[in-house]
């Protein structure tokens, strides 16, 4: 099948004339096929909002990309029709009630349900006569994800949607969107930091570091690829002798220590510790470092 998503090479540049310009996008390359479910991570810079602005067409990058077959800039009205994007700031007027929201995106998308879009509100606490300004934060949240929900499209974006949200009302929201939206065929790209808490929703992983992406992969080949030991405090020299990607202290593992390798550390090493499954939280550390903490590196 075709992919959704197909980016070569994106590489974009921020800066004003006469000063040196801010790589934001250096060399991007991946695919995003139809019925996934990919989150998008990074530390705070990283180039995450700047990809999605690119594949909705708010950024012009170098390099190829195609988006359900169309160019993001020079086709943003025909692809818009077709895709469903949530910034990081969840933004409706507060004057409104909510089912003259509804009303409006009626109005306003021609692949809009409204009687989806009810459907959707009542699976939240929301009321369809409640006005915004009198909604919380969580509401609001869910209010925007009821409304992009109904939308007939084959690609969701998301930047940070559940950004200070609480642990219930995040939980909510993505249950929602896997109850309601995902459907095997469509496709969704969520940015979060929460790292931990959504790594079960996930197919796929597109890990950015300061522009670059350093990891395109399913969590079915995390497996695979890559392999972490727990082991003894006696077997820690012999563990950073092999370079591992990382060393980390592991609670659940005898001895309480865990080295991760890309790839399947020595015969030697591994018959010092015992296998464990490396979580994403221990791959994103490895693989992305706080820019100043590069710096200090030379990386």
């Amino acid at each position: 099948m075709e992919p959704l998503i197909r980016a070569r090479g994106l590489t974009l540049d921020y800066g004003r004339a006469g000063r040196t310009p801010k790589r934001a996008l250096d060399d991007v390359s991946f695919e995003i096929p139809p019925g996934r479910v990919v989150g998008l991570l990074g530390h705070n810079g990283a180039g995450k909002t700047t990809l999605m602005k690119a594949l909705v067409g708010l950024a012009a990058a170098q390099g190829e990309l195609s988006v359900l077959g169309l160019d993001p800039c020079r086709d943003r009205v025909a692809l818009l029709e077709q895709l469903s994007y949530i910034p990081d700031v969840a933004i409706l007027p507060r004057w409104a009630r909510v089912r003259e929201l509804v009303t409006l995106m009626a109005g306003l998308h021609p692949r809009f349900s409204a009687e989806r879009a009810r459907t959707l509100l009542r699976r939240t606490s929301v009321g369809l006569d409640d006005k915004v300004k009198a909604l919380s934060r969580g509401m609001v949240v869910q209010v925007h994800l009821a409304l992009i929900a109904a939308i007939d499209a084959r690609l969701m974006i998301l930047d940070e949607p559940t950004l200070g949200l609480d642990v219930l009302s995040r939980k909510a929201f993505y249950e929602m969107l896997l109850d309601e939206w995902c459907d095997g065929e469509r496709s969704v790209l969520i940015s979060t930091h929460q790292v931990e808490e959504i790594e079960t929703l996930l197919s796929d992983v597109l890990m950015l570091n300061e522009g670059k992406l350093v990891l395109s992969i399913s969590l079915e080949d995390i497996d695979r690829r890559f392999v972490a030991l727990g082991h003894d405090p006696a077997a820690a020299e012999a563990m950073a002798a092999a370079h591992p990607l990382l060393r980390y202290r592991a609670p659940g593992a005898a001895g309480g220590q865990a080295a991760l390798f890309d790839g399947a550390p020595p015969p030697e090493v591994q018959a010092l510790g015992q296998r464990l499954r490396p979580s994403l939280v221990d791959l994103f550390v490895a693989l992305t470092r706080q820019p100043e903490i590069n710096r200090r590196s030379g990386l």
